[in-house]
């Protein structure tokens, strides 16, 4: 069965920078059909951030999406999770899968562009602007 796990960045030619997607954060659905559960779970495995799942038992697991196995049936797919509540590692069935909720993108605003114009806008007001990355929220 095929796996895919993320893989490390690997720098291409330049392109153009991508236009200001919309983010995923705070969108929740209800897994109802196959097509919408396998659809949505592969917007998940490219987010960027946390993601709570409803399990059928009714039991929520919240986490980083690292892994997946996509297979003909939603029984033979599975997504593999780094738990927010500790650093255990959850392998979850698509068939278990009732709802899902995007949290947090870890990512989102957070543009080469993004940083460049507040860090002018700290150097205009006279204020001490680094090279550093800003502390996350």
């Amino acid at each position: 069965m095929p796996q895919e796990t993320k893989s490390k960045f690997q720098p291409g030619p330049p392109s153009a920078p991508p236009a200001a997607a919309p983010t995923l954060q705070g969108w929740a659905v209800d897994l109802t059909d196959p097509d919408l559960t396998m659809s949505a779970l592969d917007k998940a495995f490219d987010f960027r951030g946390d993601v709570t799942l409803t399990l059928a038992d009714g039991r929520n697991v919240t986490g980083y999406i690292f892994d997946r196995r996509k297979g003909r049936t939603l029984a033979d797919s599975s997504v593999r999770l780094m738990t927010a509540s500790s650093d255990d590692k959850v392998r979850v069935a698509y068939s278990d899968i009732r709802r899902l909720d995007f949290g947090k993108d870890a990512a989102h605003g957070k543009s080469f562009e993004t940083w460049v114009k507040k860090y002018i806008e700290k150097k205009l007001k006279g204020e001490r602007a680094s090279i550093e990355s800003e502390p996350t929220e």
